[in-house]
């Protein structure tokens, strides 16, 4: 597990214990043993440190069973001189190759040329690096002994990705970089920008910040809008829901065959029986009775003969008395 970064060739007294025999690349292929890695070296400038650098390294390492891999990195004084200005200085570049893990050991102020004697100091079997001729310092390829020696490993390089690219992303979206740093506090002089340039990137900030005001306004409306129409067609949908269910219920009651017609039917009915009731037969038991009915009593006022005169209705009223004497 690694737990530190790997160290610097000029403060580690790790070093490679066994005789240093020269290996062939099908020797280092097959394996050797654990005290006797094949040493291999990868040099480079490694500013910005990005994917493809690691991947370069990755492949330096993975070439053989058994390696140890060495990073050469050159300083600032030598890549200013050959190559140009870099946006990472050398410190920087130290400790971005430190913490890749392919990395076992860093040399720091790497040749820009491969020496024997460089080569026979750290006890370099191989050297790593892409195979498309490298020109500089006056060479066509300044790997090129490194190939006529049988010392060469070539790596793949991985397209679409490199420092040159993303400096040129960089110049390219200057404005952009410039206005976002602005934002963040850095000064107009810190960015190497003028005043009216400054006001400019500070004004285009705000109207940015207006934008993006007015496209969060738009999304919460065109949401409000949607949460009302949905709610809306769920409103008319229970609206028909019930309106069905109304006159469903309204057509059972008042319908053709509705329950309300049959209530009106037979109260229509018993209505008419209570106003037409049927007549007593001609053949009636009161009518067959025999006319010797037991007479009334004395006492009964017979109310379908009425007296006649005055005269006689008090006649009949001293009679009425006298009869009542008699029965005391």
């Amino acid at each position: 597990t690694l737990t530190a970064p790997a160290p610097f060739a000029d403060e580690t007294s790790c070093q490679c214990q066994a005789p240093h025999e020269k290996l062939t690349i099908a020797q280092a292929r097959l394996g050797t043993p654990v005290d006797r890695p094949v040493r291999v070296y990868a040099d480079g400038i490694f500013d910005l440190f990005h994917a493809g650098h690691a991947r370069a390294l990755m492949q330096a390492k993975t070439l053989f069973p058994n390696s140890y891999l060495l990073v050469g990195v050159c300083s600032d004084d030598l890549t200013h001189k050959f190559k140009g200005f870099t946006v990472m200085n050398e410190t920087e570049r130290y400790e971005a190759l430190r913490h890749c893990r392919y990395v076992d050991e860093v040399i720091r102020d790497a040749p820009w040329t491969l020496t024997p004697e460089f080569l026979e100091k750290h006890k370099i079997d191989f050297v790593a690096h892409d195979d498309i001729p490298y020109s500089s310092a006056g060479s066509d390829d300044v790997y090129k002994h490194i190939k006529e020696a049988g010392m060469f490993v070539p790596t793949q390089r991985t397209e679409g990705i490199s420092t040159s690219d993303i400096i040129t992303r960089i110049v390219r979206d200057y404005d952009v970089y410039a206005r976002r740093n602005l934002q963040r506090g850095y000064t107009a002089k810190e960015l190497n920008v003028s005043f009216i340039s400054e006001k400019k990137y500070r004004f285009q900030n705000h109207v940015d910040k207006m934008k993006e005001r007015v496209k969060n306004v738009e999304e919460k409306s065109k949401e409000f809008v949607y949460k009302v129409e949905e709610k809306s067609h769920d409103l008319i949908q229970k609206w028909e829901e019930k309106s069905r269910e109304f006159i469903g219920n309204f057509l059972e009651l008042f319908g053709p065959d509705g329950a309300w017609k049959q209530m009106f039917q037979e109260r229509s009915g018993r209505m008419l029986q209570a106003f037409s009731p049927r007549q007593s037969p001609n053949s009636s038991p009161t009518r067959g009775r025999s006319p010797s009915r037991s007479p009334s009593p004395p006492w009964v006022i017979n109310k379908a003969s009425p007296p006649s005169s005055p005269k006689a209705a008090s006649a009949s009223l001293s009679s009425m008395s006298e009869g009542d004497e008699d029965e005391k």
